[in-house]
């Protein structure tokens, strides 16, 4: 009995498929989404920061992922020298910079 049941459904009308385009949509769609809003947003903040690493100049002053702030004293193409306090320079290597300080315009 149950045999005729399932034969009967695999003759009806079978699913139309929807095409291969129709299927990739929902991806398409995905990656879009997550190129405009994670993928080009880092991009552009990287480029900037790339931007300022290369602009830097002596009397500068930066921060750097560690939080120590400090005066740029000498430039070079890896490294760079931080004036921390009175008498006390620092090397760094230019990736250690997070950004430049804020000015008391910018924080207000």
């Amino acid at each position: 009995m149950f045999e005729t049941v399932a034969y009967a459904a695999e003759a009806g009308q079978a699913a139309a498929q929807p095409s291969w385009m129709l299927q990739m949509f929902p991806l398409v769609v995905l990656f879009a989404v997550f190129y405009f809003f994670l993928i080009r947003p880092q991009q552009k903040k990287q480029k900037a920061l790339q931007n300022m690493l290369n602009n830097l100049k002596v009397g500068d002053k930066v921060v750097t992922n560690g939080g120590i702030h400090g005066d740029v004293a000498y430039v070079g193409d890896r490294v760079l020298h931080l004036k921390v306090a009175k008498d006390v320079k620092m090397v760094f290597s230019k990736g250690a910079i997070a950004g430049l300080q804020a000015t008391e315009e910018e924080n207000k």
